[in-house]
């Protein structure tokens, strides 16, 4: 078969690649599918694009991106063993333990470069590797684009603009052979500057200051200012070149001479091996599941107090969308959380789709119908729900209260929230701490050193919120997650790793013995209050929620009866009868005295006025309990006049008229029109049916196998088609326009004539079509039969069975022989 020529470009390196190969670049870059390129040279171009680079560069590790950048910097093409040194160093200076750097250096590279070429950032042999144009314009320095590996240009490129004789001044004092040749002259002072021997025998003739000023720009930047009147140091410098003229006052280290005093190096620290991430502690297992279990409970209560807390119809939404601060702020009062801890509950019950806006013209938040399936679900089948929900939600609670990039308050369910990294984070953090042995609580520093050389170019975010969103996304993370119960004293419980491993029902099934069983029972003290010693069933819970108001939560929670809470439970249709029956079914010990008093008392008083439209007006049998309203100062807000001994009216509406009483001490009833006690039963607004919010991708979706290979097999056969041999007319083929690019013409009886013909002989030709819509393509078939001015054929292009009408083919010509297969 003879020697494989190298590749001379990214396309010729691409088609030779094999078809896993090929899919193996498009799974990592989806970017590169959106559309299906036709060919390998339209794949290779779009491969070279400045936003696929860029986000091509972002997903490197730190020591692929530290190879990508050493190539950035190398000569173009750049041998293995040149790379190596600029990793490694050239093993002349005498810093400590750069043996064991070197030796990693040197067991990682291969793996880092397989990565490059993988991604086609980097091609060719060993001997002649490249890196794409776009990747060494984005990594290479410049005055505006500093290098992260911190080298300046070249002595070629930064003495493009020099005249001759300032050259020949620098070659002169740097005791070097004076040439009027600019190449010659570029040449020399490089040479200079790479041969060790000479290079050291000119610095030891440098002053202590000059060197001084060496070591701030070695390792970057490599830029300074300088004044019209130099110091003698930098004079010294300047006139030998190694400070270099990029301005009138800037100069630069050139490259060559900093990589002398580097050793080699194109990086102080090479970081071959990812780092460790370290235990901060070992603990129980067990200990740890029973924590997160725990936490997992009180995440389930307080997503329930939410719902309740909104039953009735939450917070109004704000202009610009979102919750204000003050709703925020009362929120955070009732669930007795701070505000930070209550915008992610928020946020939570809004990913999980419980959570909702009403869309109503006074449009305010309210549960979802999807929250009421969910308070039916089983313990643990609510937290899976939720934990569910806030893996791959792109909703970041942690930036409410800060500020956007215009400078723009963000509040919590507002418009701004979508951080696409957000779900990668989460996933990684939780898969660090899956990597960890049950129990081991991680040291949060290495955790976030280790995501920051996994993804060193991910940091930053298009929003202005600083340099290295990751690390806070991870912060987070870490705080959510022990939140919400995914992790128990800073480890990882068993439930989670069933959740990320097995899915929803595995974990339900590990958090299901952890969870406390509901109590069908509460504990009345004589001082009007009752104590549930764990967590209530849902029925009970609700009415006792009612009937009583909470006054602490813990372990065990204690519930207040007050005449406003027993006011309540009558205002929603319970009798005094009900809430005595109510309390002893449900109390383990005997039903106090004063509580019993103080139901019957309310009950009695409950019902005695009467407030209904007038606008509204107040009725009641007894003239003195009207009198004493009247009498009372902080009822003249009410404007109410008496209109018969029995019925005062008021200017206010039934509802204020209603809460003004209640306020002053009375407990009024209200009634319909046909003089019928109304009614109100706690939280029935409900938002139409929701789904949840869908999150913001990061880029495009990676594809699957089955869309991998069907993309795979178009581009080879677009591939073939834009590049197989055609056969010349000069060898006997028909009349035809064969040169690169142009579509084949022939008359209609040659176009006949020749598909018929490879229809018999089951030959492929090469054809130009036009389709219906008038675009014109090229395509290589294989001609089945012929017959009624259409040519059914197999279309090596499409790889499928195609119909082709004859009067649209503009040309036919058959393949050279070493052109088929």
């Amino acid at each position: 078969m003879g020697t494989t020529t190298p590749p001379r470009t990214l396309a010729e390196a691409l088609r030779a690649r094999g078809d896993e190969s090929l899919a193996g670049l498009l799974r990592a870059r989806p970017d590169l599918l959106n559309p299906v390129p036709n060919d390998i040279t339209q794949l290779a171009t779009r491969a070279g694009t400045r936003a696929s680079v860029v986000r091509a560069l972002e997903h490197l590790d730190r020591f692929a991106l530290q190879t990508a950048e050493a190539l950035a910097v190398a000569p173009d093409p750049a041998p293995y063993g040149i790379l190596l040194s600029l990793l490694t160093g050239d093993g002349l200076d005498d810093g400590e333990q750069r043996d064991d750097v070197g030796a990693a250096v040197t067991a990682a590279l291969p793996g880092a470069l397989a990565t490059l070429r993988e991604q086609a950032l980097v091609w060719g042999e060993d001997e002649r590797l490249r890196l794409v144009r776009t990747a060494r314009e984005l990594l290479a320095p410049s005055p505006q684009h500093p290098s992260p590996t911190g080298l300046g240009p070249t002595v070629a490129e930064a003495t493009a603009g020099m005249s001759p004789g300032r050259l020949q001044e620098i070659l002169t004092t740097a005791g070097l052979h004076a040439t009027h040749d600019p190449v010659s002259a570029v040449a020399a002072l490089s040479a200079l500057f790479t041969d060790r021997t000479r290079m050291a025998e000119l610095l030891d003739t440098a002053p202590v200051e000059a060197l001084s000023v060496l070591d701030r720009l070695v390792w970057g930047p490599p830029y300074g200012e300088v004044t019209p009147n130099p110091t003698p140091p930098v004079k010294w410098l300047r006139d030998r070149g190694l400070l270099l003229p990029v301005s009138t006052r800037t100069v630069v280290l050139p490259r060559e001479a900093a990589l002398h005093l580097r050793a080699g190096r194109a990086h102080r620290v090479p970081e071959p091996v990812p780092p460790v991430v370290v235990a901060a502690a070992e603990r129980d297992p067990q200990a740890v599941d029973r924590a997160a279990a725990g936490q997992a409970f009180t995440a389930l209560s307080t997503v329930e107090e939410l719902l309740k807390l909104w039953n009735g119809g939450g917070p109004a939404i704000l202009r610009a969308g979102g919750l204000s601060v003050r709703e925020l702020k009362r929120t955070a009062t009732a669930l007795d959380v701070t505000e930070p801890i209550a915008a992610f509950w928020v946020e939570l019950a809004y990913a999980a789709g419980l959570l909702a806006t009403d869309g109503e013209s006074d449009e305010r938040y309210a549960p979802t119908p999807a929250s009421d399936e969910w308070l039916d679900l089983s313990a643990q089948h609510r937290w899976t729900h939720l934990a569910t929900a806030w893996l791959p939600a792109t909703r970041v609670p942690g930036l409410v209260g800060g500020q956007d990039a215009k400078g723009r308050a963000l509040s919590a369910l507002g418009p701004e929230l979508d951080r696409s990294a957000a779900p990668d984070v989460r996933r990684r953090v939780l898969a660090l701490f899956a990597e960890l042995p049950p129990g081991t609580a991680p040291d949060p520093e290495t955790l976030l050193r280790r995501l920051r050389w996994e993804r060193p170019l991910r940091g930053s975010s298009p929003s202005g919120e600083g340099t290295d969103l990751r690390s806070r996304l991870a912060l987070w993370t870490l705080n959510e997650a022990e939140l919400l119960g995914i992790t128990g004293r800073g480890a990882l419980a068993s439930q989670s790793r069933a959740l990320l491993d097995g899915g929803e029902e595995t974990a339900a099934a590990f958090l299901a013995p952890l969870l406390p069983e509901p109590l069908d029972h509460v504990l009345l003290q004589a001082d009007l209050t009752a104590v549930a010693p764990g967590p209530l069933e849902r029925p009970l819970a609700e009415t006792l929620s009612v009937l009583a108001d909470v006054e602490s939560k813990g372990g065990a929670t204690v519930y207040r009866f007050t005449p406003g809470s027993v006011r309540r439970a009558l205002d929603a249709g319970q009798a005094a009868a009900d809430l005595h029956a109510f309390l002893a079914a449900h109390s383990r010990t005997p039903v106090p005295q004063p509580l019993s008093y103080l139901i019957d008392d309310v009950a009695r008083r409950h019902g005695h006025l009467r407030i209904g439209a007038a606008s509204a007006y107040v009725r009641c049998d007894d003239e003195a309990v009207l009198n004493e309203i009247l009498a009372d100062r902080r009822s003249t807000g009410l404007r109410l006049r008496r209109l018969a001994p029995t019925v005062l009216a008021s200017q206010a509406d039934p509802n204020s008229l209603l809460e003004a009483l209640r306020e002053m001490g009375y407990a009024p009833a209200a009634e319909s029109a046909e003089g019928d006690v109304l009614i109100t039963r706690a939280g029935a607004r409900r938002t139409p049916p929701r789904t949840p919010p869908t999150p913001v991708p990061e880029g495009p979706p990676v594809p699957d196998d089955t869309l991998l290979g069907a993309a795979v097999r178009a581009i080879r056969a677009g591939d073939t088609a834009a590049t197989v041999i055609r056969k010349d007319p000069a060898e006997g083929g028909p009349s035809s326009t064969t040169s690169s690019g142009s579509l084949p013409r022939t008359t209609s009886a040659e176009t006949l004539a020749t598909v018929q013909a490879a229809a018999m002989t089951g030959t492929a030709v090469w054809i130009g079509y036009v389709n219906a819509e008038g675009a014109a393509s090229q395509r290589v078939i294989a001609p089945v039969r012929v017959e009624g001015g259409f040519v059914t054929a197999f279309d090596h292009t499409a790889d499928e069975v195609r119909t082709f009408a004859l009067h649209r083919i503009t040309g036919v010509a058959e393949l050279a022989e070493d052109g088929k297969g």
